[in-house]
């Protein structure tokens, strides 16, 4: 009878040791340098020239790609957000403009998007000023604690910001609340009001840790909001209670309005206009599809709604966005703006620079791994205005009304392609009536909360 050895479990991975770079590896990056017939002739086109992205444009693709569309969106006129991070804001408001200009009878309109930073700050504030209340028995190495510490207010945003403010104080026209210098160019006002944040956020865990009793710690909250509320003032200007706006109609009549600025939102939002009608859907290929995702915390106000968003393959979106813009229906949409964008011509496609012909180097990732690498992430909004299609009406391209000015891209405007659709644009904001039978089933399931420091967000 034969002797049976004991079985033993040997682990499925094993320990790599940190390796340092010695000479070997050097003199093989030097023999494939001397191997490479190419490095020379390369070196002289770079080397003296620090434009690669010009020397990596695809001149074969040029004059490929027109600025026309089967169906556009009615459309017409071109903001700017100047210096500032409220692309979210400014597209939440391009989105609804048209309406406003027919019902008015006007050529040309715009809101005020100062007056809603005003509110978006100080909302923000406040929330910032409550999670660290909340968080003050967590040590202030904390995850959760740096994360608000970190940034306790910016610029940026998502559609249900705008939601947030705007159903809370309404929203008024541009000659109403005009920009200011501090507006339209954002950076000292939130260097110093983050800084008064952090010296406020750091008294109230100090009174906290020191067993003051929750009244005195809100007192405090609200003597930094006051000042918070000063300093804003004094870069923004004070939001009006109530208005009178003039202007002029087609015809040249004079008009006039006289409102508050919730009764001026009332009156002028679609029916519904809430994120129960309004639905945020997105292509995140690092997590199933047809699943509510809801992010924890990513508000401005304290009652606020969070980011809530329904993931879907990118077919589905397309559909219900081809759906939403032949029923004359912009919608707010965010991407990666940044990748593979020709700012000269006004268009996007994932073929318009090709580095690896320029230097030899393969950059290759798909829309996944770029997100989980944070290579690739969605950095700006926009509103998507048209669509064309071929003969079967699959999409061909899509047009951004943007908001840089009418000097940026074509005349304010973007193409990009359906190709880059696939690869860099993220979630569109839309209404759930154009979404698919299995796309709204969906919405009916639980919700998965993520962090808000989540790579995706």
């Amino acid at each position: 009878m034969k002797k049976l050895l004991p079985f033993v479990l040997l682990p499925l991975c094993t320990t790599l040791s940190a390796q340092n770079i010695d000479q070997k590896q050097l003199d093989q990056f030097r023999t494939k340098i001397k191997e490479d017939s190419m490095i020379k002739m390369r070196q002289n086109v770079i080397i003296r020239d620090s434009r690669l992205k010009e020397k990596a444009l695809n001149h074969e693709l040029q004059n490929q790609i027109d600025h026309f569309f089967k169906y556009r969106v009615n459309v017409s006129g071109i903001t700017d957000q100047k210096s500032s991070g409220r692309c979210w804001m400014f597209t939440s408001m391009n989105v609804l403009r048209p309406a406003i200009m027919e019902k008015y009878n006007v050529s040309s309109f715009d809101f005020s998007h100062n007056y809603l930073y005003f509110y978006d700050l100080l909302e923000k504030s406040n929330l910032f000023l409550e999670n660290i209340i909340r968080t003050t028995p967590a040590d202030i190495n904390d995850r959760e604690v740096v994360h608000y510490f970190s940034s306790p207010v910016d610029d940026g945003g998502v559609w249900n910001l705008f939601y947030n403010v705007a159903d809370k104080y309404g929203f008024v026209p541009k000659e109403v609340m005009k920009e200011t210098a501090h507006s339209e160019n954002t950076g000292q006002l939130r260097s110093i009001l983050n800084e008064r944040l952090r010296k406020g956020g750091y008294e109230l865990r100090q009174m906290a840790a020191s067993g003051k009793k929750s009244k005195e710690i809100q007192a405090q909250k609200q003597a930094i909001l006051s000042d918070v509320y000063k300093l804003l003032t004094l870069t923004l200007g004070e939001p009006p209670v109530e208005f009178t706006w003039k202007y002029k109609d087609k015809e040249g009549n004079m008009q006039s309005v006289t409102s508050t600025p919730q009764a001026f939102y009332k009156e002028n939002v679609p029916a519904n206009y809430s994120p129960e009608e309004y639905i945020m859907i997105m292509n995140d290929p690092t997590r199933p599809y047809y699943q509510v995702y809801d992010i924890a915390n990513y508000r401005n106000t304290v009652e606020g709604v969070n980011w809530r968003y329904l993931n879907l393959p990118n077919d589905e979106i397309k559909q219900s966005a081809i759906r939403s813009i032949r029923n004359n229906e912009a919608m707010y949409a965010s991407c990666d703006v940044g990748k593979q964008n020709n700012r000269e011509t006004g268009i996007l496609d994932p073929e318009m620079y090709d580095y690896e012909s320029l230097l030899g180097i393969n950059l290759d990732m798909d829309k996944k791994a770029r997100i989980l690498t944070r290579q690739s992430g969605s950095s700006h909004a926009m509103a998507i205005v048209a669509v064309d299609t071929d003969e079967q009406d699959n999409p061909l391209k899509w047009e951004f009304e943007n908001s840089w000015g009418a000097n940026n891209g074509h005349n304010g405007y973007l193409t990009f392609t359906d190709a880059w659709f696939d690869e860099y644009l993220f979630r569109i904001v839309i209404r759930k009536e154009h979404l698919s039978e299995k796309a709204l089933k969906a919405l009916g399931n639980k919700a998965v909360e993520l962090p808000a420091w989540d790579y995706m967000f």
